[in-house]
């Protein structure tokens, strides 16, 4: 068989078992598939150093152009269909492998002595010099798929508008940038010649014409919906690369409350006397209004807790709008709701009047009859020089507007819209 023919058996062969192993992926799961990238990883280096079939345009090997092509090629296939995270995450598992590889090679050299078997010379030698290249490829394997990705959400789109055009300029740039460097690490430690770099770089940009059309051929007739990967920002492409986009998200989710998005409960007994502490410090005030939807019970027996939650997120909704951009709304718990204040005297009366008011003229909530909300509201130092105490006062008051019937706005103070003065005579303890 000519090397020609072998080269195209190989592609074709990896093309067809790969791309079954990623169809099944979602009943046999991801993994499945990264293992076998992760099984040929010492094949594709071990021949990119060794084996060479040799072409009229120069010395050809089977593991760079086609094991390494093809990779590079599921790599974003993986990217199209899935996302960056992905994509991310067979890296790390073969770097961390390559590293461990060179490891046990160097603690089997403190045994000096291995058994002498006829045919059988073991070569740590070889070893080390596999375990560097692998981790030399693996490296700029990383770098790849950064670019591989931002060409072809960048470049690629602007070039030409069919997935078979976007994914060829992709793998060309990236498989230019691979050679280039890669072969500069075989050179130094497995001393492939010249010759190779030349007819490498040409194989390969014909191995991204053969994995180009294979690829789109899977994404029109084997997985269609979904194949266009929307385009992202440069940015959100580093970001997603690495571990910092799944932290913040997951950062962001904690603390907020699943029905209403605000922040629950426990970022408020955090926030208030962060607040208070820091008003304490430059002698300003906070003022604290805790909320509740009236006759709630009633409307969830009338209309069904479907309703209700639909109620809970339409006031919380005309509550975020209507507040001041430095003010700080938490879902206290079930129907209340928390509005820490700060620098409010003597708009606190001002404030939570709109606040009620707007919640009274919303129709968002899609019932019948108005919702409406009793505030109560106690003010940091003037009632109380503690969180608790200031918790504990705002309680008061709302208890005090329902019992005088709903639907309004009650001070700790009993001062009504009182300026209520942040400077104060004595110094008081701290809020904390």
């Amino acid at each position: 068989m000519s090397g020609f023919l072998v080269l195209l058996a190989q592609a074709a062969l990896y093309s067809i078992v790969m791309g079954a192993i990623f169809l099944k992926r979602k009943t046999i799961g991801i993994g499945v598939f990264f293992c076998l990238l992760g099984t040929m990883h010492f094949l594709e280096t071990y021949l990119a150093a060794v084996f060479f079939i040799e072409l009229p345009f120069g010395l050809i090997s089977p593991g760079s152009t086609v094991l390494f092509a093809g990779k590079l090629a599921f790599f974003l296939l993986l990217y199209i269909k899935e996302d960056a995270e992905a994509m991310r995450q067979p890296i790390y598992g073969l770097l961390s492998g390559n590293i461990l590889t060179i490891a046990l090679a160097l603690i089997l050299r403190f045994y000096s002595e291995p058994a002498n078997l006829p045919g059988y010379n073991p070569d740590l030698r070889f070893i080390d010099q596999m375990g560097l290249l692998m981790i030399w490829g693996t490296t700029l394997l990383f770098a790849d798929l950064v670019i591989l990705v931002i060409v072809y959400e960048r470049l690629g789109a602007l070039l030409t508008k069919t997935i078979t055009g976007r994914i060829f300029i992709s793998l060309a740039v990236v498989l230019s940038f691979d050679q280039l460097l890669f072969f500069a690490g075989l050179h130094i430690l497995a001393a492939v010649p010249t010759l190779a770099f030349y007819g490498g770089w040409i194989a390969k940009i014909g191995a991204a014409g053969f994995f180009s059309l294979m690829l789109a051929a899977y994404l029109r007739f084997l997985e269609r919906d979904g194949s266009h990967a929307p385009a992202q920002g440069m940015a959100d492409i580093f970001d997603r690369l690495t571990y910092r986009h799944r932290y913040e998200k997951l950062a962001e989710q904690i603390g907020r409350d699943a029905l209403t998005g605000l922040q629950d409960r426990g970022r408020f007994d955090v926030a208030g006397p962060a607040m208070l502490q820091a008003a304490f410090q430059t002698d300003l005030s906070v003022s604290l209004m805790m909320i509740d939807i009236d006759h709630f019970k009633a409307i969830n027996d009338r209309h069904g807790h479907v309703e209700g939650d639909h109620a809970i997120r339409a006031v919380a909704a005309t509550i975020a709008a209507a507040k001041r951009e430095g003010d700080q709304l938490f879902r206290y718990g079930g129907e209340e709701f928390a509005l820490l204040c700060p620098q409010t005297p003597p708009g606190a009366m001002v404030l939570a009047e709109r606040v009620r008011a707007a919640v009274a003229k919303s129709a968002a909530t899609g019932l019948a009859q108005p919702v409406t909300i009793s505030i109560g509201i106690a003010t940091f130092p003037a009632d109380a020089r503690d969180f608790p105490g200031l918790l504990l006062k705002a309680d008061a008051a709302l208890y005090e507007a329902k019992t005088l019937g709903r639907n309004r706005v009650v001070s700790s103070s009993g001062a009504g819209s009182r300026p209520v003065s942040g400077h104060h005579q004595g110094e008081p303890n701290s809020p904390i």
